[in-house]
């Protein structure tokens, strides 16, 4: 169970493409996004935007004339969020060739197309990643793998619970599931399979490297469903609430999640054992080996140290900095980054070179900038009304649990947690709210289902090709059980979390 060679934005595999060329990859979003525009904005948005007034001041709430340029937008919206997903170039590559097409056709001004950057919880998750580089650079993420091993891998099941609480004492700080799971879980998973004869790709991968790859993968969907900062994506769901007027804070997302993600937590490796057995029952020499290597690490060391009260005092901060001392997550982040380089934990070589921290700031900015100006330019408001219109007459929960449902197996369609927020997120919201769903309620539980919908293939999220690729699961076995482990989830999430969420205030 050796430490990883390289950073685990090195090790984070893209899912495999189509098998098209470049060529075709670009020309289908371009054609599709052409198609809209040529289209044109239908009469009924155009009414909608023309008769819509504001609540407040009975002053018209858009500008008529700019109808059109919403419609152009989303013309260059759909065609990113198509290209993101079929790949022929990095997301940010696309989403900056997204908003030159915006600023160069005057659809925005150029300040407009920029504003993304200005944006406070883009800042949150770019700082957070850049923490996180602190604990792998450190060693402090191993260590508490191996001590959780060494405690409790004596079996097949109790190394994925070892494995389950690393994800979830990490969760927090890492907003990257992809470094979580290919950088810290998956070689010291690969290592133990492999002391058991345990190889990929053959019938030994049945041993217990199938099960550990497939039990850490739905393991890191949940644990990147309980807290803001545990998956780069989740603040795009945030912002996209704040949009419509709801709040979501990291404290109320974290209090929500916390229960039904504790219960999912111990679930997932027990009903795993059972539908996807691995052969070897017992594993003693995992344990022993990891605190073998435990007793080389030694004590912990100064930057260990040093980075482990970073964490607790940002988990304080993150929790009650803003009602005590009106502190935002941002600022705390902020704090927390400065404290790292001012002892030397972290270098500025470190910052600068964390490239999945700006890769990120590109691409969250310019899909904020869209979809915040999709809604102000009255565009999301119309779709919500067209889809409430739909669900007409049906009691919330009704229509609740009918776009939860769709919501979330729509996620079939989708190779990026990201792309799927980004697309479907805000007119969902949207619409569950017109149909009578309490905002807080909607918001986050579309916000969880982000995560978790990610359990359904091997290309869904970042996680996914990291140990899909492994080559240990078989891919309709993964498919089946992810299939089975969404069933599960929702079971849980709808039961406890319901129950939790309404015990608690929130429904």
């Amino acid at each position: 169970m050796s430490a990883p060679a390289t950073s685990p934005a090195a090790q984070a595999a893209p899912p495999a493409r189509t098998g098209l060329p470049r060529w075709a990859l670009f020309l289908i979003p371009v054609a599709v996004g052409l198609i809209i525009w040529a289209i044109g904005a239908p009469a009924g948005f155009v009414d909608f935007v023309a008769k819509a007034v504001d609540s407040t001041t009975g002053e018209p709430k858009y500008d008529p004339a700019a109808a059109a340029h919403a419609w152009a937008l989303l013309a260059i919206f759909v065609a990113t969020i198509l290209a993101i997903i079929l790949k022929p170039l990095p997301m940010g590559a696309l989403c900056m060739i997204g908003m030159a097409v915006i600023a160069a056709g005057g659809t925005l001004s150029i300040g407009d197309t920029l504003s993304g950057f200005a944006n406070t919880t883009i800042w949150l998750i770019v700082m957070a990643f850049f923490i996180s580089r602190g604990v792998v650079k450190t060693g402090l993420g191993r260590r508490i793998a191996l001590f959780f091993v060494a405690r409790l891998g004596k079996r097949p099941i109790g190394v994925a619970y070892g494995m389950a609480l690393t994800d979830l004492v990490l969760a927090p700080a890492t907003p990257s599931n992809t470094a979580r799971a290919g950088g810290i879980i998956m070689p010291i998973l690969t290592s133990i399979s492999k002391q058991y004869g345990s190889e990929p790709n053959g019938p030994s991968a049945r041993k217990v490297g199938a099960y550990f790859m497939q039990t850490a993968y739905i393991v890191n969907c949940v644990t990147s469903a309980m807290f803001l900062t545990a998956m780069a994506g989740n603040p795009l769901a945030q912002e996209l609430a704040a949009g419509q007027d709801i709040t979501i804070t990291w404290g109320n997302w974290a209090l929500a999640a916390i229960v039904p993600g504790l219960v999912s937590l111990i679930a997932v490796p027990w009903v795993l054992l059972k539908v996807f057995p691995p052969e070897v029952k017992e594993t003693p020499e995992a344990a022993a080996e990891a605190q073998r290597q435990l007793t080389e690490l030694g004590p912990l060391h100064r930057n260990e140290w040093i980075m482990t009260g970073t964490i607790v005092v940002l988990l304080l901060l993150w929790t009650l900095g803003g009602p005590l001392m009106d502190m935002s997550a941002t600022t705390a982040a902020l704090i927390g980054l400065s404290v790292l380089l001012l002892v030397n934990v972290l270098t500025w070589e470190d910052v600068k070179t964390e490239t999945q921290a700006w890769d990120t700031l590109v691409w969250f900015a310019a899909l904020v900038m869209m979809a915040t100006f999709l809604n102000t330019l009255g565009l999301i408001p119309w779709v919500s009304s067209e889809m409430s219109a739909l669900t007409g007459g049906l009691p919330w929960m009704v229509a609740f649990a009918i776009l939860t449902m769709v919501y979330w197996y729509s996620h079939y369609l989708f190779a990026s947690n990201t792309a799927h927020i980004s697309a479907m997120y805000a007119a969902f919201l949207a619409t569950a709210v017109a149909t009578g769903a309490p905002p807080l309620f909607a918001a986050l539980v579309f916000a969880f289902i982000s995560n978790l919908f990610a359990t359904l293939t091997h290309y869904a999220a970042g996680p996914a090709p990291v140990l899909f690729g492994t080559g240990y699961v078989p891919l309709n076995r993964w498919w089946t059980n992810g299939l089975v482990m969404s069933v599960v989830l929702i079971v849980i999430w709808t039961s406890v979390g319901t129950g939790w969420m309404a015990l608690i205030g929130i429904l």
